[in-house]
């Protein structure tokens, strides 16, 4: 396959139909949900709107999680990715049943929508490694659906590898990836895998095949354009080629090249937004659109999370209310 216009009517339709699927948690269809009904389940709120707009909590690890989740609603967010990294405070293996219960009911109070759970699995590990990631995989599910039971969030990650590997790794990555699947099928959560511009996956016609040689509906993509950026791929044909797959959104910009690149907080590089949203809006996709801020980011001193998810929002979410994406927060 290639990245062109050229597509057969067969896979058009393949793609068009899994879309109906990939556009939202197909967790949430045997609840007769859409992936962004609930304010963390509380039928006491509104529903949200069919496009959340959110913070990844990834750039805000140095804060109690009740203050990251209160800036996130001080701010205006209406959703939030949960990181459910190894050591990191919403790991699996780190929250009590206390915990949780906590969690859940902060997420209700401030009436924000847990949209994603961030994982941080390699699918190139040996054999005890990809047992664990399996296990980890189930962990995250778990976690979800106890913080969202009506609205179960996808659980994302990227995969690992070099960019120069993927001809001798992509049938490894598949298999393993089939057995993701069915984790994720018993565990009724739908799985996202992101492209990465350093990684063995790293192409919008890598992404297609390895999504399509899986054929699971519980594996979905993530879209990302920041690394297609990177690779000088437009945005518009990106998008459109991926979106009936894709089943979740980050957004951050980028600047540089493949080999030497900066990854920036949205709205501070070139990313046409108000194309991205506008054909999001006239697709019909549902889901979440969430800022991830890069770790070469807040890992800088002085950085300020609260500073960088105000600034955030301050930059999209304009463009998102005149798309009609969004209409924000009453």
């Amino acid at each position: 396959m290639q990245f062109d216009d050229s597509m057969t009517r067969r896979s058009w339709l393949q793609r068009s139909l899994c879309g109906t699927i990939a556009g939202a948690s197909l967790a949430n269809t045997f609840s007769g949900r859409g992936p962004c009904h609930a304010l963390a389940d509380d039928d006491s709120k509104p529903a949200a709107a069919p496009v959340t707009f959110g913070f990844s909590l990834y750039g805000m690890r140095a804060l109690p999680l009740d203050h990251a989740l209160k800036a996130c609603e001080e701010i205006g967010y209406d959703a939030v990715e949960l990181v459910a990294n190894d050591g990191w405070p919403c790991d699996p293996a780190r929250l009590s049943t206390a915990a949780r219960t906590t969690l859940r009911g902060q997420l209700v109070d401030h009436r924000l929508a847990l949209t994603s759970i961030m994982e941080n699995l390699n699918a190139l590990a040996d054999d005890a490694g990809h047992r664990k990631n399996l296990d980890r995989l189930k962990a995250a599910a778990d976690l979800g659906h106890e913080l969202s039971p009506r609205s179960p969030p996808v659980v994302e990650t990227i995969l690992g590898g070099k960019p120069d590997q993927w001809n001798a790794v992509k049938g490894t990555m598949a298999s393993r990836l089939a057995e993701w699947a069915r984790v994720a099928e018993s565990a009724k959560t739908v799985v996202t895998v992101k492209p990465h511009v350093a990684g063995a996956l790293h192409t919008p016609d890598d992404a297609l095949w390895l999504v399509e040689e899986v054929a699971s509906p519980w594996l979905r993509l993530v879209y990302d354009f920041s690394h297609y950026r990177l690779r000088g791929l437009d945005l518009r044909k990106s998008l459109e080629m991926l979106l009936p797959q894709t089943a979740f959104i980050h957004i951050k910009d980028a600047k540089g090249t493949p080999a030497s690149f900066n990854f920036l907080l949205p709205g501070e590089g070139d990313t046409d937004y108000a194309t991205h949203f506008d054909i999001l809006k006239k697709s019909g996709w549902k889901g979440s659109v969430v800022v991830e801020v890069s770790g070469q980011i807040f890992s800088k001193p002085g950085y300020d999370p609260r500073q960088a998810a105000r600034s955030s929002y301050e930059r999209i979410a304009p463009v998102m209310k005149q798309s009609g994406l969004r209409a924000g927060r009453g």
